[in-house]
């Protein structure tokens, strides 16, 4: 996949940093322990290696095409602003980092095309309202909706409606079942989950040392995106970390993700004394995991994610718990999400699977990256925080 060189420099960087270890507390049989140098080195080599690759497949197993495959140029910008389109946005779920970055890429960019946002909705990952929201967003006749499902089968029929209306689907991350690129829908839009696993695996395994006892904490959800990056965790570290032990793993349906998580994570330190670290599915169960190892005195513990929200972050900068985890670029993507929709009623072919490799963050690099992620400069809190 060719990327842009400063994501390029940018994740190179990150495959080539220092371990970060964080202050133990007591618990874990290897906290605070000296970790081999020999060890971080082959683990850095390894997400050098994995630099700007994408390791997903799409949802029907499609290759994934490069950003630089939706780019629109200004001359067919002024073609679609003449058109007088309008376009929604239906969310699974928002008010948290990533959508907030998903929804200002798309209204950036469908402002630079001329189309005029006429709604935006929250289902609060809930399948029935988000049913609701699509019929309310049908009223108005919009030519495009930009969305993400949350439950593939229970909302399929309510985006049949929109297709059979003639509305331009485009979708983040997951697409309703028995739909076909190219016929029902125009695209599919993902940050690499798969690779986004598989980093914070490397990255969770190098805190470690390459040895202990973890356990997971997983989306319990017909959820692709999120099944795929669970799965490129465990995946590493059953095949490349022989002496980590997983020894427990558990599901969380949200919504209150972090609250599901914090009580998951609470048991799991109770009943795994010598639990070295957890990896959680995203940014909001993480937090729910470090407020259970505040809760039970474990602050010593490891955790590793994906997504680089504004509490993780925090953390990162701090050196507090959180030792890495695999960022998507969702402004990014929001902007290839508008350009898709836009090609596609030029009558431009477009490729069903675009998706954009993942950005290791850890402690070194958490100040760069948000800008990489966010197309903005890190919030004071984050800033601030930062400790050299």
């Amino acid at each position: 996949m060719k990327i842009k060189s400063t994501y390029i420099s940018l994740i190179a960087a990150a495959g080539l940093l220092a371990l970060v270890g964080c202050t133990p507390a007591g618990g874990a049989s290897n906290a605070g322990a000296a970790v081999d140098p020999k060890i971080t080195a082959e683990i850095n080599s390894a997400l050098a290696e994995i630099t700007g690759q994408v390791l997903s497949t799409g949802p029907n197993g499609e290759k994934p095409a490069s950003v630089e495959t939706t780019s629109v140029t200004d001359a067919q910008a002024a073609e679609i602003a003449g058109m007088g389109l309008t376009a929604a946005i239906v969310m699974h779920y928002g008010g948290n980092d990533w959508a907030n970055a998903q929804i200002a890429g798309l209204n950036a960019e469908f402002d630079r095309l001329g189309i005029e946002v006429i709604a935006t909705t929250d289902a609060n990952f809930d399948p029935a309202t988000q049913v609701s929201n699509i019929e309310t967003v049908l009223a108005q006749d919009p030519d495009i909706i930009v969305s993400i499902p949350t439950d593939p089968v229970a909302t399929a029929s309510a985006y049949r409606k929109a297709a059979e209306q003639g509305v331009k689907l485009v979708f983040m991350d997951n697409v309703p079942s028995g739909f076909v690129a190219g016929e029902d829908y125009v695209s599919m839009v993902s940050a690499d989950n798969y690779g986004n696993g598989v980093t914070s695996a490397y990255l969770l395994a190098r805190a470690l040392g390459g040895e202990g006892k973890i356990g997971v904490i997983y989306h319990e959800a017909d959820f692709f995106v999120t099944k795929q990056r669970h799965q490129g965790f465990t995946d590493t570290i059953s095949e490349k970390f022989p002496n980590i032990e997983l020894v427990q793993e558990q599901g969380i349906a949200g919504p209150d993700f972090a609250g599901d998580a914090q009580g998951v994570a609470n048991a799991m330190l109770t009943k795994n004394p010598d639990l070295a670290g957890i990896w959680a599915v995203w940014d909001v169960p993480a937090e729910g995991v470090m407020a259970a190892a505040r809760e039970t005195g474990r602050t010593d513990i490891k955790i590793a994610t994906e997504d680089l929200g504004t509490n993780v972050a925090i953390a990162l900068a701090k050196k507090q718990m959180i030792v890495g985890l695999g960022a998507q670029l969702p402004y990014d993507q929001g902007v290839a999400e508008a350009d898709l929709a836009a090609l596609s009623i030029l009558g431009i072919d477009v490729p069903p699977y675009v998706a954009m490799s993942s950005l290791p963050v850890d402690h070194e690099n958490v100040l760069e990256a948000w800008e990489q992620v966010y197309h903005a400069a890190p919030p004071a809190s984050v800033k601030d925080a930062y400790i050299k």
